[in-house]
């Protein structure tokens, strides 16, 4: 696809990767058949070929509309079309480049602009832990419509120190916490199971996908920084691993590199901090499951998050730890498509969050599973809100040392 650049945008960092990425379609639509909400509204504008023109035109006027925008703000950044795509187009940088150019040339509703700045920095303040909190406590009393969107407290159970050969940092990030703290609790006991050290820097928080996802990119940044710099002291002492138990965390640290590389002070940081990072299933071996937690004979439908399968391209890994540890997956139907979480996407775009979420309950049920495991918070309680079988982080059906 050949670019005219506007005049605002030639000789510009945006402008130079905006036409390159787009330089590599070929109009083919073969992404159409993967999109998520193409396949709901049946509207070219929302799939990554129509969303690709819209950024042309943005490219070659420096203008955008609300079109431009309504339509870039229903696309859930799943990445499937990336997968698909036989050009190797890169849409989900593409989509992440452009949505602050539209931010700035097509103004939001006044609510809608209060909306968003209030939902980042509640997400990320400690008062969202309060009430959550708080929340778990009340939900027996709250009507159903608002308790399924509260996950039920459970054991947390012992968070084991471990003084063996290999040390690993572990990025706790922002909500998981709060939300299911059992969660890296579960992890913690694996790994010392390994003979593993976790070490956590309390410094470090929010990997910044929330702020990007939202086109605010300069609170992105910072927290990216500050993740660094919370973690530099250890990577220079030599730990093994930035491991990461949320995999929509561990597709944002991975591309640190990336996003920083203009950066003179962070950009070589950064790049390590990429490479050193691995999702907690490639950290734990099939064969390491079989010395951990048996869940044998369980049914268990796994719902592989869009940012683990997409975003890192890691596939059959947590199906091949299960299986080792005597599981038996159900089939899923479209395991390629999203759930509908996709970080914010399920609070501003609810009604096409609610279709996606019943159509994949409905393919992961097809096997009469007893648990749902899956691999990402944002996943985990966007399945939980309406799912009959309990729904896991994959750790949890295999903890060494499962709490009471």
């Amino acid at each position: 696809m050949y670019v005219e650049l506007a005049e605002d945008f030639k000789d510009t960092a945006f402008g130079e990767e905006a036409s390159e990425i787009l330089g590599k379609c070929v109009h083919c639509g073969f992404c159409t058949a993967t999109c998520p909400t193409y396949q709901l509204l049946g509207d070219e504008l929302d799939g990554p070929r129509g969303r690709i023109y819209l950024v042309k035109q943005l490219l070659e006027s420096a203008e955008a509309s609300e079109t431009t925008r309504v339509h870039l703000d229903r696309c859930l950044t799943c990445r499937s079309c990336e997968t698909t795509c036989p050009s190797g187009v890169h849409y989900g940088r593409l989509v992440e480049l452009t949505r602050p150019k539209v931010e700035a040339l097509s103004q939001r509703p006044r609510f809608e602009r209060l909306q968003r700045w209030l939902l980042v920095r509640f997400l990320l303040s400690v008062w969202f832990g309060v009430l959550f909190r708080l929340g778990q406590i009340i939900r027996p009393a709250l009507p159903q419509s608002l308790a399924r969107h509260v996950l039920e407290k459970r054991p947390v159970g012992l968070r084991p120190e471990s003084q063996g050969g290999r040390s690993v940092l572990m990025l706790e990030g922002c909500v998981q916490p709060s939300m299911a703290p059992q969660i890296d609790a579960a992890a913690r006991r694996a790994l010392a199971k390994l003979d593993v050290n976790v070490i956590t820097a309390n410094e470090a928080g929010c990997c910044g996908a929330l702020a990007l996802h939202l086109a605010d990119n300069d609170r992105a940044l910072n927290s990216m920084r500050r993740n660094i710099d919370a973690w530099w002291p250890q990577i220079e002492k030599g730990v093994d691993a930035i491991v990461m138990t949320a995999s929509g965390c561990g597709v944002t640290v991975r591309e640190y590199g990336q996003l920083l590389k203009d950066d003179p002070v962070y950009a070589e940081k950064a790049a390590r901090v990429s490479a050193m990072t691995v999702d907690l299933c490639e950290y734990i071996s099939p064969e390491d499951a079989r010395a951990l937690g048996s869940c044998s004979g369980k049914r268990v439908a796994f719902h592989s998050p869009c940012t683990l399968q997409h975003g890192q391209g890691i596939t059959g890994r947590v199906e091949r730890i299960l299986e080792s540890a005597g599981a038996i997956l159900t089939p899923a139907r479209n395991a390629h498509l999203c759930c509908g979480a996709a970080g914010t996407y399920s609070v501003f775009q609810p009604e096409l969050a609610s279709k996606l979420l019943d159509n994949k309950l409905s393919d992961l049920a097809q096997g009469d599973p007893e648990f749902i495991a899956t691999a990402n918070i944002g996943c985990l309680a966007h399945l939980s809100s309406k799912s009959d079988p309990p729904v896991r982080h994959w750790i949890e059906l295999i903890d060494p040392a499962p709490p009471g």
